[in-house]
């Protein structure tokens, strides 16, 4: 495996393999890799005859009071990772490369931003889609690996693919969950035992609302209900919002027809994690 720092020597090896006719896949990510990570590095393997996974803590993507010096890193644990995988190239771009002095080019993309995480997070999406566009310009893949524990991010992309006719595939994949059920994050790091315990009640919620629809439940107030008590009934955990939505619009639901999204933030402790899954209907 091959750690590539600077952006034009990345740019310069995907056109080299795009010349050589190699498909690339290509799995952006800001490090600190776990289980989750690397099913989404293996289902890349699969996909294309080079592999490319971008480690990068974007600070576009990052509020003022937000985690951006504390978000854990460890180059070296996540090189060894990478290689264990099957990684062809680890892209190591620094703030400076990827923002250099007097940039000022953003990536917006409209309705699919501003609700949920969005909403929360004023920024967020804009830092994600400027990044991402910036790093498929720089790695060329043919298909991109998003998990879908990141849902709204994952509908940003492939909107953004979209609109701006960008030859890429993105492709969302399963969330990966700890045997209890708690969604992998790399945040997960930051919680106490307590907090860990308390962190499951984001899936319990969920999993109590599915299970009301499963009995016959449609009403999205009802589900809501379901999943906010089981929730919230923690004290060292605080909602920022549960939302039923469209899973392609992301535009909340009424009553549950066909399949729905169920998606959650929450506070727990000092850290704030997210969760969603889907809900089947009629």
């Amino acid at each position: 495996m091959e750690i590539i720092s600077d952006s034009g020597a990345m740019q310069e090896q995907a056109r080299a393999w795009r010349t050589e006719g190699r498909t690339i896949a290509f799995v952006p990510t800001m490090g600190y890799f776990h289980q989750g990570h690397l099913s989404l590095m293996r289902y890349g393997r699969e996909q294309g005859r080079r592999l490319v996974v971008s480690l990068f803590v974007n600070p576009a993507q990052f509020g003022p009071s937000e985690d951006l010096d504390r978000y854990p890193r460890d180059l070296e644990r996540d090189a060894g990772l990478a290689a264990a995988e099957g990684v062809d190239v680890l892209f190591t771009p620094t703030a400076g490369d990827m923002y250099p002095s007097g940039y000022q080019t953003y990536v917006e993309v409209g309705e699919l931003s501003r609700g949920l995480c969005g909403a929360s997070r004023p920024g967020h999406f804009r830092g994600v889609a400027t990044v991402v566009l910036k790093l498929f310009n720089l790695a060329a893949p043919d298909v991109a690996v998003f998990g879908e524990k990141d849902y709204q991010q994952l509908r940003v992309i492939q909107q953004m693919a979209a609109d701006l006719n960008l030859p890429v595939r993105v492709v969302g994949r399963p969330i990966v969950r700890e045997p209890d059920g708690l969604a992998l994050s790399s945040r997960n790091t930051y919680l106490s035992i307590e907090e860990r315990r308390a962190a499951l009640s984001l899936i319990q919620g969920l999993n109590a609302a599915a299970a009301r629809a499963a009995g016959g439940e449609r009403r999205a107030e009802a589900l809501l209900g379901a999943a906010r008590a089981v929730i919230t009934a923690s004290p060292l955990v605080r909602l920022d919002y549960l939302e039923l939505a469209d899973p392609d619009t992301l535009k909340p639901v009424e009553r549950l027809q066909g399949a729905a999204r169920l998606l959650t933030a929450a506070w727990v402790g000092a850290t704030r994690l997210i969760d969603n899954i889907l809900i089947e209907g009629d």
